[in-house]
């Protein structure tokens, strides 16, 4: 039996434009971190606000369970400043977040405060190198 070339790029495109489809309906996940500079005293508030952040995030499933990581350091001047990392499940959720996460957002510029020409909440996108273990 013989294959023509035509039937090998239909075959080739068919397989190429169902995956492009397939893609195109499915979630693309987004991880970002998100560095905060709390207001001095409202330590301790804005960090029970990220906790609650990640819980009501999880309980409405619009984060992944991994990656996942919240820190706390301390700058040269001595002030307090938390660093969260999480994945979306989706990169289009925080352009439409439910209400119980913008309520979350209020809370957390409410506490935070710009440092060295840095915004209060300053958050970007990024790249997970390390594998999962």
């Amino acid at each position: 039996m013989k294959i023509s070339i035509r039937t090998v790029l239909i075959a080739g495109l068919s397989a190429l434009l169902t995956l492009a489809t397939a893609r195109a309906g499915s979630p693309i996940p987004e991880t970002v971190m998100i560095t905060f500079h709390p207001k001095r005293g409202s330590e301790q508030a804005l960090a029970d606000v990220i906790a609650r952040h990640w819980a009501v995030a999880r309980r409405l499933e619009l984060v992944v369970d991994a990656p996942h990581v919240t820190l706390r350091g301390f700058d040269g001047g001595g002030n307090a400043y938390f660093v969260e990392v999480l994945t979306w499940r989706d990169a289009a959720i925080p352009d439409s977040a439910p209400k119980p996460i913008l309520e979350l957002w209020d809370q957390m510029n409410a506490l935070v405060e710009s440092r060295n020409d840095r915004p209060g909440l300053d958050l970007r996108e990024v790249t997970v190198l390390s594998p999962q273990r």
